[in-house]
């Protein structure tokens, strides 16, 4: 299913900037994912979830797959908001939702209508945390404010190391991470 979904995001246009992501929730919640928009919009102040091409994410509990959403499965029903900064490589959190430090990821400011069977990931002025199978993951949560950001390599379910990746400055676009 995975490689599914790949597939259909390798469709995403050749001129696409593309980054991987890892957050650590808390109680051994992860989740990765990746976004892609278009090169041009590398030097734009903000992406949204209107600029967005490709945005797919994965959850995790103790490394354990928990469910997954990409855009390719957006409705008119579906939460979708999201802001990005592409100079920091940086989701925009801590915020009210919606807004513009915020996120909403097939799950609302409620985190609860991910649907049933569904996965989604919220961030607002509460908290971060993610909503499995129409539920607020209470035990996920972290705190509004802290820091998210995007990466220019390779990730993994445990993030490791993403706290350093965090730290460095930012690289060029073009890691191709929809293959």
């Amino acid at each position: 299913m995975a490689a599914l979904a790949l597939l259909a995001l390798a469709a995403t246009p050749a001129a696409a900037a593309e980054f991987p992501f890892c957050w650590r929730g808390a109680n051994g919640y992860t989740m990765t994912g990746a976004i892609a928009f278009p090169d041009k919009l590398m030097g734009q102040g903000l992406v949204t979830e209107d600029d967005v091409t490709g945005f797919e994410i994965t959850g995790y509990l103790d490394g354990t797959p928990v469910g997954r959403w990409s855009m390719d499965e957006l409705t008119d029903e579906t939460t979708w908001h999201l802001s990005f900064d592409p100079a920091e490589l940086r989701f925009l959190t801590g915020g009210s939702f919606p807004g513009p430090q915020s996120q909403g990821w097939n799950a609302n400011g409620e985190v609860s209508d991910c649907g049933k069977g569904g996965f989604g990931f919220n961030s607002g002025n509460w908290a971060q945390d993610l909503c499995i199978d129409g539920t607020w993951i209470s035990d996920s949560s972290i705190p509004p404010a802290t820091p998210f950001f995007a990466s220019t390599v390779p990730v993994t379910p445990a993030c490791g190391g993403a706290e350093l990746l965090s730290k460095r400055e930012p690289e060029s676009p073009g890691t191709e991470v929809f293959r």
